[in-house]
């Protein structure tokens, strides 16, 4: 993957709130053993990852958000591809952070994600 390389994250309806997405969507929580997922946008679109996703048993999504691997990067979080759950899975690395680290890292991605815009939105899909 290159810097400027979408990073695909799906957003769990219960994760916006009045309209806006919270930034907990973009922290990993303790079972992803500080592994956030997302899926590798040269590989597959917004679209496809939102159908891919909600075809899973349990999974929903509002929408797709995006980031780039760069402003990961800026964040010293690494990202790297990871198929062995599929294809186009990807992760973003929080280990070794602190709970304040990943808190304030989380609120600085969703702001540009945010600035990025929705990539796909489930209401797109009737």
């Amino acid at each position: 993957m290159i810097a400027a390389t979408l990073l695909l994250r799906q957003v769990h309806p219960s994760f916006i709130q009045q309209g806006r997405v919270t930034s907990q969507e973009f922290r990993p929580t303790p079972k992803d053993e500080s592994l956030l997922s997302v899926y590798d946008g040269s590989q597959i679109s917004a679209e496809f990852s939102w159908k891919h996703f909600t075809s899973l048993e349990n999974c929903r999504s509002a929408g797709v958000l995006a980031l780039t691997v760069g402003e990961c990067e800026a964040e010293s979080l690494p990202v790297r591809a990871d198929p062995v759950r599929f294809p186009e899975h990807a992760v973003i690395d929080f280990k070794g952070l602190s709970e304040n680290q990943v808190e304030k890292k989380s609120k600085k991605l969703k702001a540009k994600a945010e600035t990025r815009g929705w990539q796909f939105h489930a209401d797109d899909s009737q």
